[in-house]
């Protein structure tokens, strides 16, 4: 009898097609049907689909060197791009850090310096949160379903409040009052070792944190000898239309974490933060066979390269400007009652999808995600029921193509049906 090779049904396919090319803002099918692309390899594009720069890079050092383990040897690509990367983020002071695999690697080794650093095993972590799928990385996401469900107890002290945002109903005081109760019934402060959370939620909806919350939260760790982490893995390098979407807020971290776009669609991430905090860890504690491969970072080097470009910045600020004109034209135009506005800042942008009758439904997604494929447009959602759309295009996407996907979302807009979704068949 043969054997059959399957890839796991444990994936969820957003979109049930199979790409076989793209460039720029834009992606082929095995069909050779094109489709506008807005999600971008789920945040790993923000430069575009094999940006020549990029591809140059890739293949000119995969004719040098293709891996060397950095435990085991150091090589150049490495050593180039960490002091490059120090370098682009705004902590104030020295800096260090290390490479990884991908975003959730990086989260798991944060979690391990916060730990050895602070000799206290206690995180606390946000409602809404996502902070990748790996065991210890998956409990500090701020949802069960589908990552938590089924895994039974999990490793960690882990601690979850309110996200407080002008995107939704949680204000200060409200975060605030958790913080304090969980001290007060939860956990002593001083098992306390780091506060994690993302500038913007992804997962959660593309909603920015209070920015007078976050000032407080600065001060309650320096207060208490506790690390503020920033998740940046998807509001990192220009997603925002700023090179990092902490400076929205008004503060510094102690160490920030990095992936998807970082390499400019190849498998990297990072762990940067005060030297402080990063140095003087035992030796061997942290490291991996393929963390920093020469490939992926002769790759982050030409993203930074990119990112040092002048045009790169006034794409961003026109897609973010094109965006918000776009979404207040469509409300005057009553373009679909579900359409109640915009979440995140500057070029990472949601659009919530919230009816004053019937509230928020997945099926009104799942409509718009079908439809909008049948036009040749690829969307991402996120959001608590899944109602809210993530715009993820590159930020490099051209005026014309841009403007042709939003045509298409209005379009697919006015087909929502106006009434219960619930009812739908």
């Amino acid at each position: 009898m043969d054997k059959l090779y399957n890839v796991t049904d444990a994936f969820t396919m957003v979109h049930p097609i199979t790409l076989i090319k793209g460039k720029n803002a834009k992606v082929w099918d095995n069909n050779d049907q094109c489709y506008i692309d807005f999600l971008g390899g789920i945040g790993v594009l923000n430069f575009g689909h094999c940006h020549p720069h990029i591809v140059t890079a890739i293949i000119n050092q995969t004719q040098s060197l293709i891996h060397y383990a950095y435990n085991a040897a150091a090589h150049t690509p490495y050593q180039t791009f960490m002091p490059r990367l120090c370098e682009l983020i705004p902590i104030s002071g020295e800096l260090s850090g290390m490479l990884t695999n991908s975003g959730a690697e990086a989260t798991e080794n944060a979690i391990k310096i916060a730990r050895l650093k602070t000799k206290r095993t206690g995180v606390v972590a946000f409602d809404g949160g996502f902070h990748g799928r790996t065991l210890a990385a998956v409990n500090l996401n701020g949802k069960v379903a589908p990552y938590k469900r089924g895994l039974g107890p999990l490793a960690g002290s882990v601690y979850h409040i309110p996200f407080p945002s002008p995107d939704n109903e949680i204000s200060d005081q409200q975060a605030i009052d958790a913080l304090s109760r969980l001290f007060e019934v939860e956990t002593d402060i001083n098992n306390i070792g780091a506060i994690i959370a993302e500038p913007i939620q992804g997962e959660g909806g593309f909603q920015l944190m209070s920015t007078s919350f976050a000032q407080y939260l600065r001060a309650f760790c320096d207060d208490h000898g506790i690390l503020l982490i920033m998740d940046e893995i998807q509001s990192g390098y220009g997603r925002t239309g700023s090179p990092f979407a902490f400076s929205h807020l008004g503060i510094e971290p102690d160490m920030i974490l990095l992936g998807k776009s970082i390499a400019g669609g190849l498998p990297l991430g990072a762990v940067v933060g005060k030297a402080s905090v990063i140095n003087g860890l035992p030796k061997g504690s942290l490291g991996g066979t393929y963390s920093g491969n020469p490939v992926a970072c002769a790759a982050a080097n030409a993203t930074i390269d990119i990112m040092q470009e002048d045009d790169v910045w006034v794409s961003a600020k026109h897609y973010a400007q094109v965006i918000e004109t776009s979404i207040a034209q469509w409300q005057t135009e009553d373009v679909s009652p579900w359409l109640y506005g915009l979440t995140g800042i500057g070029a990472m942008r949601g659009i919530e999808l919230r009816h004053v009758e019937y509230g928020s439904h997945p099926n009104v997604m799942t409509h718009i995600l079908t439809q909008a494929r049948k036009r040749g447009l690829l969307l991402m959602p996120s959001g608590k029921h899944r109602h809210i759309i993530r715009l993820l295009p590159p930020l490099t996407i051209e005026p014309e193509t841009l403007q042709a996907g939003l045509d298409i979302l209005r379009d697919v807009l006015r087909t929502i049906p106006d009434q219960n979704p619930a009812d739908w068949s």
